[in-house]
C-alpha cells in the first residue's frame, strides 16, 4: 500500500479514499507547505488513487519494447545519410548511456515512491514546486506532441499504399487510441504486451536478414563487411554539424524509456516489479538500439537514394529485406511500422494522461483533471483532454507530413533531453534528502552509479542540448533553430512564471515529504517476494518465462 500524509482529506468528486492509517514517522518529514489554509493542502493529494492493475508481465514487455516506434523505424535512415555509420553509431552509444544512468536514477525513486507522476512529482518534492510545475507542464506537452507526432507518422506510413486518405487513417487511429485507453488499464497493458512482442519479433527476425545480406546474400551477391565504412565521406558525413545533428533523433528514438516511471502507480508489488524493469533497459539499450544501428550501418550506405526521406520505402529496415530478395518486404515492414507507430502513440497518451491527472492532483491545473471512473479509475477528464490537444495532428493534412513531423521530433527529442537532466538533478537532491533525514535503510533499490551516474547524464545532456542544433546555424535555417532551441525557453519561462507567482523556495532537505506515497509492501506482496526467493532453478526459469508470456 501507500503511505500518506493526508488520510483524512476526502474530495467526493475525485473518488479518493485516504482511509488507511498514516505511519507514526510521517510528520517529521512532512513537507512544509507555502499556505496553511485548507484550499493549499488540498493541492498536494496522494496521486496513488488509480488502480494498480499492470502485471509484471505487462510491465516487462512495455518496458523492453513498448515505447520503440517511429525513431528507430523511420528516423535511422535520414541519421545514417546526414551523419554516417560511424556517427550514427556512437551518438546511439552515448545516448544510450545517458538513458540507461537516468533509468537507474528513476528506478531508485519510482520503487520508493510509486506515483503516477513520476519523475515530474519527485521535482516538486525534492526541488522546487516551481521546478515540478514546468518539468510536469513540459513532459505532458512531450507526450501531446509524441501522440500527434505518431499520428501524423501514420499518414508517412501509408503513403506507402496511394489508395489511402491520410486525414481519415489518422482520424481512426485517434479514435481506436481513446478507446484503448478509457476501457481499463488492462486493456491497455495487455495491447501494449503483444503489440511490443511483435516489435521484438521483427528485429529479430531484422537481425538475422542484416547478417545474410552482409554475409553475401544480397543483390551483388558479394561479401560486404565494412565496405560502407570507407564509402566517400563515410564514416562521417558532413562533419561535426552532420555528428551533432543525430543526436536529436536519438533522442528521438529512445524517448519515452522514462516514462516507463509513470506506470510504477499502476502496477502490482512495484518495489518487486520497477527494479526488475529498470535491469531490462540495459539490455533493451544494447540488442534493439545499438545492435540494429550497428547492422544498420554495415549493411545499407548511407549513399542510398532517398534515404533522408522519411518513409517506409526508404527505411533501413525495409531497404535490407529487399537486398536479400524479399519481395514482399515494403508491405511487411510497412504494417510492423503502422502496429509500432500505433503502439507509440498508445503509450504516449497514456503517460500524458497520468501527467495531467498528476496536474490537476498537485493544483498546477484546475481541479477537475484529477477527477477518475468510480469502477475503473481511468482519469478520464485528463484523458479526453490529451487526446483532443493530440488531434493537431490533423493541421499536418494542410502543412505537409513530412515537415511537421521533422518539427515534432526536434520537438520531443529535446524535451526529452531535458527531462533527462531534470531526472539527474531530482535523483542527487533525492538521495541528500534521504540521507540527511536518515533513511537510506528504506530504499529497496538503489543507484549504484551514485553520484557519478546523475551528474554524468545533468552535464553531458546538457552539452549535447546546446550543440545539437549546429545545422541550424550554417547555412542560417530559422526554422531549424526554433525546432530545436525553443524548449529552452519555454521550460525557464514557466519556471520563473510559477515561481513569481507561487513565491516557492528550494525544498530543504530536512523538509523533503519522504512519507506520503511512500510504497509500503502489503502482506501479498512480501508472499510474492518470498516466494520467489525460494524458487528452486527449474522452477525460477519457468516463472520468469511465464511472467514474459503468460
Amino acid at each position: 500500500m501507500v503511505h500518506s500524509d493526508l488520510s483524512s482529506i476526502s474530495h467526493e468528486s475525485m473518488h479518493i479514499d485516504f482511509s488507511h492509517k498514516p505511519d507514526t514517522n510521517a510528520k517529521e518529514s512532512k513537507t512544509e507547505y507555502n499556505s496553511d489554509t485548507d484550499k493549499d493542502i488540498e493541492q498536494n493529494v496522494s496521486e496513488d488513487n488509480l488502480a494498480r492493475a499492470l502485471s509484471a508481465r505487462q510491465i516487462q514487455m512495455i518496458a523492453i519494447a513498448g515505447v520503440i516506434g517511429t525513431g528507430l523505424f523511420l528516423g535511422t535512415g535520414k541519421s545514417l545519410a546526414t551523419g554516417g555509420p560511424a556517427a550514427l553509431l556512437i551518438c546511439y552509444v552515448i545516448m544510450g548511456i545517458i538513458v540507461y544512468m537516468t533509468m537507474i536514477s528513476l528506478g531508485e525513486m519510482a520503487t520508493y515512491m510509486p506515483v503516477a507522476g513520476s519523475f515530474c512529482t519527485y521535482a516538486s518534492r525534492f526541488v522546487d514546486d516551481s521546478f515540478g510545475f514546468s518539468l510536469t507542464w513540459n513532459y505532458w506537452f512531450n507526450d501531446a506532441v509524441s501522440t500527434a507526432s505518431d499520428l501524423t507518422a501514420l499518414q508517412l506510413v501509408f503513403a506507402y499504399w496511394n489508395d489511402f486518405p491520410a486525414w481519415i487513417i489518422s482520424l481512426i487511429f485517434w479514435v481506436f487510441l481513446l478507446v484503448i485507453n478509457f476501457i481499463h488499464v488492462r486493456v491497455y497493458g495487455e495491447v501494449e504486451y503483444w503489440l511490443a512482442l511483435l516489435k521484438v519479433v521483427t528485429i529479430v527476425i531484422f537481425f538475422i536478414m542484416s547478417i545474410i545480406c552482409n554475409a553475401g546474400v544480397n543483390e551483388t551477391h558479394e561479401y560486404i563487411g565494412f565496405v560502407y565504412w570507407n564509402l566517400g565521406d563515410a564514416p562521417f558525413v558532413n562533419g561535426f554539424k552532420g555528428f551533432a545533428s543525430v543526436f536529436v533523433t536519438a533522442s528521438f528514438a529512445y524517448g519515452g524509456t522514462e516514462s516507463i516511471g509513470v506506470t510504477a502507480g499502476e502496477t502490482r508489488n512495484p518495489s518487486r516489479i520497477m527494479p526488475k524493469v529498470v535491469r531490462t533497459v540495459f539490455w533493451r539499450i544494447v540488442i534493439f538500439y545499438i545492435l540494429t544501428v550497428f547492422l544498420i550501418g554495415i549493411t545499407v550506405p548511407y549513399t542510398y537514394p532517398n534515404l533522408s526521406n522519411k518513409s517506409t520505402t526508404t527505411s533501413p529496415f525495409t531497404i535490407v529485406f529487399q537486398r536479400v530478395g524479399t519481395k514482399a518486404a515494403g508491405s511487411f515492414i510497412t504494417a510492423v511500422i503502422m502496429t509500432s507507430v500505433i503502439s507509440a502513440g498508445n503509450h504516449a497518451l497514456f503517460a500524458g494522461t497520468r501527467l495531467l491527472y498528476t496536474l490537476g492532483c498537485q493544483g498546477y491545473a484546475p481541479r477537475f483533471f484529477s477527477k477518475i471512473t468510480k469502477k475503473s479509475k481511468i482519469p478520464y477528464v485528463a484523458l479526453l483532454s490529451t487526446w483532443f490537444v493530440s488531434g493537431l495532428c490533423f493541421g499536418s493534412s494542410f502543412i505537409g507530413a513530412g515537415n511537421l513531423w521533422n518539427w515534432l521530433q526536434n520537438l520531443v527529442g529535446v524535451s526529452n533531453q531535458i527531462s533527462w537532466v531534470s531526472i539527474g538533478l531530482t535523483s542527487i537532491r533525492f538521495r541528500k534528502g534521504i540521507e540527511a533525514q536518515g533513511k537510506t535503510h528504506l530504499l529497496k533499490y538503489k543507484n549504484w552509479t551514485y553520484p557519478y551516474g546523475p551528474w554524468f547524464v545533468v552535464i553531458a545532456t546538457s552539452v549535447i542540448i546546446l550543440i545539437q542544433g549546429w545545422s541550424a546555424f550554417a547555412p542560417w535555417d530559422i526554422s531549424s533553430f526554433f525546432s530545436y532551441y525553443i524548449e529552452l525557453a519555454v521550460f525557464p519561462l514557466l519556471y520563473l512564471g510559477w515561481k513569481i507567482w507561487k513565491r516557492s523556495s528550494v525544498v530543504k532537505y530536512h523538509e523533503m515529504d519522504l512519507e506520503t506515497d511512500r510504497y509500503i509492501d502489503t502482506e501479498e506482496d512480501l508472499a510474492e517476494i518470498e516466494a520467489e526467493k525460494n524458487w528452486n532453478k527449474k522452477e525460477k526459469t519457468w516463472n520468469i518465462f511465464k511472467s514474459f508470456f503468460i
